[in-house]
């Protein structure tokens, strides 16, 4: 049988169901004299489902989720595995390549505006419809909730080219982020070079100096949307050369067409001709030889898999790369699907990293951080204090229990707050807005009864025809500027205003004590006959308003009865402390001076002697130890 190539970063090096797919078709054979002849079998022998804690997709909480991310019998896997792959990891090759500036990843957290906030809540909205099953899947579905909302998180404007330009977004701090690498290379004598890497957003032109212009972005952001009339590359290469980097010196990727044109690009690049190279995962990944000058990278974006951030990141921290240290900078806009697709891919990568790895795999392996397990394994050998393991067990059901106790009373608050403050103020808005309907109601009959004919108010004109009076509301309403409520005339007594959004829908607003929205469309009749529905329609809201009213009484009774409902695991998680607070006095752990506890039989002691005598920091009760 052939032995696939050897690699650092395979295609492969995926979850369960893929090594399982990849195993099926090298060692198909192999499968079945174990009796393993599907996926559920493989599953049964050498995978388990674990139930754990992590980032709610929207990024505002937790949620408990259950996944497949424990591997079992793992020695037996990996040994067949091995049979038909060579695992080169980078631990395994040593080689000289620079390192992450200050050993850490930079996280630029971006704070969502008023906007992405409001699709966000639509998002949500159309979320619960689809689940709900109230939507035809070809209309609205979950795949384009997910890219709608990728392209959200990078920039609005990817969704509506009239959405505002935050100051605070993401690509506005990676445009500063670039031009501070830039003018500090400049200022320590290097030639500094910058890779951005973007799969969303690219160029749907070429770039040129017309772009310098505000009139230009202005003219896009009043586009009929279309869905592609912005683009991150232009956008980031316009701010840049602002700031003062020459235009010349910034390149796009996508503008090589041919190998020929690729090698030209990748030289001006490795000479510093080239100072900053916009591109995607595909075109900028493998094969891309540009690490010469390389100082920093930026993910603008979350890809999917963990190999392409390793293929981006291969791009710089690499061999031939004249620089100790290069800077990764990963954007994040909070309150947006960013946090859970960082989160996602970490998980992945954690989970791929203790199978496809160069030290002996243990027995099982799961989602847990290999650096914690490998520490608590060194201070267990190292005291021969079977205690040590015991402290490992509660130190994780305190946790655990600690997380549902915070939930619990993360939840206990809301409740409180449900009972005390959210429903009583609900419950009187409700009773105030219903009064003001009842008062529209009676101003309502009185102008039916005096003006029973139809008239209609706009701007200083009276129409009597409703042809010509919707007509003259959809020229005043196109005058009206987006994101107001603007009042445009009047209709029998009550005031008549338009509200425009930047999502391009439009609202007729009447407003008596209170308001009553409609949504606008381009016929002029028809809109007159949706005032004239709003306007007869009004003693609706009375009936609406009422059960809201019952409704918000229910919720209230009860919070207040879950409120008062004790935590579940309160005695366990008291004998839990206990329990640890007693390990730590008999181990010491305060001081940090487990070589002195008297916790064993004889030989440990002896054990724990020996231990104590040794200089290795990592055998010693000494600060370095803890740390």
């Amino acid at each position: 049988m052939p032995r696939p190539p050897t690699q650092v970063s395979m295609a492969w090096r995926c979850l369960p169901y893929e090594l399982y797919v990849m195993q099926l078709y090298l060692q198909k054979e192999a499968l079945e004299q174990m009796g393993i002849y599907h996926f559920d079998s493989w599953a049964a022998n050498f995978g388990e489902v674990t139930t754990a804690l992590e980032l709610t997709v929207e990024g505002s909480g937790f949620r408990f989720k259950s996944r497949f991310n424990k591997f079992t019998n793992l020695p037996e896997l990996m040994n067949i595995f091995r049979e038909v792959a060579d695992v080169q990891t980078k631990d395994m090759l040593a080689l000289p390549v620079p390192a992450l500036r200050e050993g850490k990843y930079i996280i630029v957290e971006s704070e969502p505006d008023w906007y992405v906030k409001q699709v966000m809540e639509e998002f949500v909205a159309r979320a619960e419809r689809i689940r709900g099953g109230g939507v035809d899947p070809t209309e609205d579905n979950f795949l384009k909730i997910t890219h709608e909302a990728r392209l959200l998180g990078t920039d609005a404007r990817l969704l509506d080219a009239a959405a505002p330009n935050s100051v605070d977004g993401k690509l506005n701090k990676v445009v500063e982020n670039v031009f501070y690498e830039y003018e500090r290379a400049d200022r320590e004598g290097k030639i500094g070079c910058q890779l951005i890497f973007s799969d969303i957003g690219t160029p749907k032109g070429s770039w040129s100096e017309d772009m310098l212009s505000e009139d230009y972005w202005k003219q896009t952001a009043t586009l009929e949307k279309t869905g592609g009339e912005f683009d991150v590359y232009n956008y980031l290469k316009t701010e840049l050369v602002k700031r003062g980097i020459p235009a010349d010196e910034i390149a796009f990727i996508h503008d090589a067409k041919s190998d020929a044109q690729r090698d030209v690009l990748f030289k001006d690049m490795r000479s510093g001709k080239k100072k900053v190279l916009i591109g995607s995962t595909d075109k900028c990944g493998t094969g891309v030889n540009v690490q010469t000058h390389l100082v920093a990278m930026h993910h603008v974006d979350c890809p999917w898999k963990p190999s392409s951030i390793e293929q981006r990141e291969g791009r710089g921290i690499r061999q031939g790369n004249e620089n100790e240290e290069v800077a990764v900078y990963r954007y994040v806009t909070k309150g947006t699907f960013d946090a859970y697709s960082w989160s996602l891919v970490e998980n992945k990568q954690r989970f791929i990293s203790q199978v496809m790895t160069s030290k002996a795999v243990s027995r099982t392996c799961e989602d847990i951080d290999e650096a914690t397990l490998s520490y608590a394994e060194i201070k267990a050998v190292a005291t021969g204090n079977p205690m040590i393991k015991e402290k490992m067990e509660i130190d994780n059901d305190v946790q655990r229990l600690k997380l549902l106790k915070a939930s619990y009373d993360s939840q206990r608050y809301s409740l409180q707050d449900n009972f005390m403050i959210r429903f009583p103020k609900l419950i009187a808005a409700a009773k105030e807005k219903l009064s003001c309907v009842r008062e529209d109601v009676k101003v309502r009959d009185e102008a039916l009864i005096t003006s029973a004919e139809f008239a209609i108010t706009i701007g200083n004109a009276t129409f009597t025809e409703r042809t010509d009076g919707g007509a003259s509301m959809l020229e005043a309403v196109s005058k009206c500027k987006t994101g107001e409520l603007t009042p445009i005339g009047s209709f029998k007594g009550f005031e008549l205003l338009a509200e425009k959004n930047f999502i391009g829908v439009n609202y007729l607003v009447l407003r008596g004590k209170t308001e009553y929205k409609a949504e606008l469309s381009t016929s002029p009749v028809g809109n007159m006959v949706k005032l004239e529905n709003l306007f007869n329609g009004m003693e609706e809201n009375i009936g609406f308003l009422e059960k809201k009213i019952e409704s918000y009484q229910k919720d209230m009774e009860q919070s207040k009865t879950e409120y008062e409902k004790p935590f579940a695991y309160e005695e366990e998680l008291k004998a839990k402390i206990a329990r640890q607070y007693e390990l730590n006095a008999q181990l010491d752990l305060e001081n940090g001076k487990v070589a002195d506890a008297d916790i064993g039989a004889p030989e440990e002691k002896e054990l724990v002697s020996n231990v104590a005598e040794s200089k290795n920091p990592y055998q010693t009760g000494t600060d370095e130890y803890k740390r």
